[in-house]
Protein backbone atom coordinates (compact mmCIF):
# COMPACT_ATOMS: atom_id res chain seq x y z
CA UNK A 1 0.00 0.00 0.00
CA UNK A 2 2.63 2.40 0.78
CA UNK A 3 4.81 1.85 -2.41
CA UNK A 4 1.43 2.59 -4.53
CA UNK A 5 0.42 5.46 -2.53
CA UNK A 6 4.37 6.75 -2.86
CA UNK A 7 3.88 6.01 -6.51
CA UNK A 8 0.99 7.93 -6.84
CA UNK A 9 2.97 10.68 -5.06
CA UNK A 10 5.79 10.71 -7.05
CA UNK A 11 3.99 10.35 -10.95
CA UNK A 12 5.22 6.93 -11.06
CA UNK A 13 2.00 5.29 -12.70
CA UNK A 14 4.11 2.75 -14.22
CA UNK A 15 4.53 1.27 -10.38
CA UNK A 16 0.29 1.55 -10.08
CA UNK A 17 -0.03 -0.66 -13.00
CA UNK A 18 2.47 -3.27 -12.20
CA UNK A 19 0.96 -4.05 -8.81
CA UNK A 20 -2.66 -3.88 -9.72
CA UNK A 21 -4.55 -7.12 -10.61
CA UNK A 22 -4.32 -7.49 -14.56
CA UNK A 23 -7.85 -9.06 -13.71
CA UNK A 24 -9.27 -5.51 -12.61
CA UNK A 25 -6.64 -2.51 -13.79
CA UNK A 26 -7.74 -0.20 -16.64
CA UNK A 27 -5.95 -0.10 -19.70
CA UNK A 28 -4.21 2.72 -18.69
CA UNK A 29 -3.74 4.87 -15.73
CA UNK A 30 -3.43 8.64 -16.38
CA UNK A 31 -2.26 11.74 -13.82
CA UNK A 32 -4.87 13.51 -11.91
CA UNK A 33 -4.00 17.28 -13.17
CA UNK A 34 -3.47 19.86 -10.42
CA UNK A 35 -3.53 17.17 -7.88
CA UNK A 36 -0.78 16.58 -5.32
CA UNK A 37 -0.76 13.59 -2.58
CA UNK A 38 0.43 15.40 0.71
CA UNK A 39 0.02 12.24 3.37
CA UNK A 40 -1.05 8.91 4.17
CA UNK A 41 -2.15 7.30 7.25
CA UNK A 42 -2.58 3.77 7.76
CA UNK A 43 -5.53 2.62 9.90
CA UNK A 44 -6.58 -0.79 9.79
CA UNK A 45 -5.36 -4.13 7.83
CA UNK A 46 -6.62 -7.41 8.12
CA UNK A 47 -4.56 -10.53 6.98
CA UNK A 48 -1.65 -9.70 4.81
CA UNK A 49 1.06 -11.21 6.52
CA UNK A 50 3.55 -13.77 5.86
CA UNK A 51 1.77 -17.03 4.55
CA UNK A 52 -1.49 -15.15 3.81
CA UNK A 53 -2.58 -14.76 0.07
CA UNK A 54 -5.03 -12.01 0.87
CA UNK A 55 -4.99 -8.88 2.65
CA UNK A 56 -6.86 -5.64 3.46
CA UNK A 57 -6.02 -1.75 4.33
CA UNK A 58 -7.97 0.96 5.29
CA UNK A 59 -6.11 4.33 4.93
CA UNK A 60 -6.76 7.68 4.59
CA UNK A 61 -4.89 9.44 2.14
CA UNK A 62 -4.29 13.26 2.08
CA UNK A 63 -4.69 15.39 -0.96
CA UNK A 64 -4.00 19.16 -2.43
CA UNK A 65 -5.81 20.93 -5.32
CA UNK A 66 -6.85 23.97 -6.56
CA UNK A 67 -10.32 23.97 -4.73
CA UNK A 68 -8.76 23.42 -1.65
CA UNK A 69 -7.35 20.21 0.33
CA UNK A 70 -9.36 16.57 0.85
CA UNK A 71 -9.00 13.29 2.15
CA UNK A 72 -9.42 9.71 -0.19
CA UNK A 73 -10.47 7.33 2.36
CA UNK A 74 -10.41 3.91 1.04
CA UNK A 75 -10.29 -0.36 2.05
CA UNK A 76 -8.18 -1.64 -0.20
CA UNK A 77 -8.41 -5.12 -1.23
CA UNK A 78 -4.93 -7.25 -1.94
CA UNK A 79 -3.84 -10.65 -3.32
CA UNK A 80 -0.43 -12.35 -3.20
CA UNK A 81 -0.20 -13.38 -6.89
CA UNK A 82 3.58 -14.66 -7.84
CA UNK A 83 4.76 -13.96 -4.47
CA UNK A 84 4.20 -10.30 -4.85
CA UNK A 85 0.96 -8.10 -3.56
CA UNK A 86 -1.35 -6.91 -5.97
CA UNK A 87 -4.27 -4.53 -5.54
CA UNK A 88 -7.63 -6.06 -6.57
CA UNK A 89 -10.10 -3.29 -5.46
CA UNK A 90 -11.25 -1.45 -2.94
CA UNK A 91 -14.48 0.45 -1.30
CA UNK A 92 -14.33 4.25 -0.61
CA UNK A 93 -15.81 5.35 2.27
Amino acid sequence: MRSRYSAYAMGRLDHVFRTWHPRTRPDEIEPSAGLTWVGLTIGRTEAGQPGDDEGVVEFEAAYQTAAGPGVLRERSRFLRRAGRWVYVNADVT
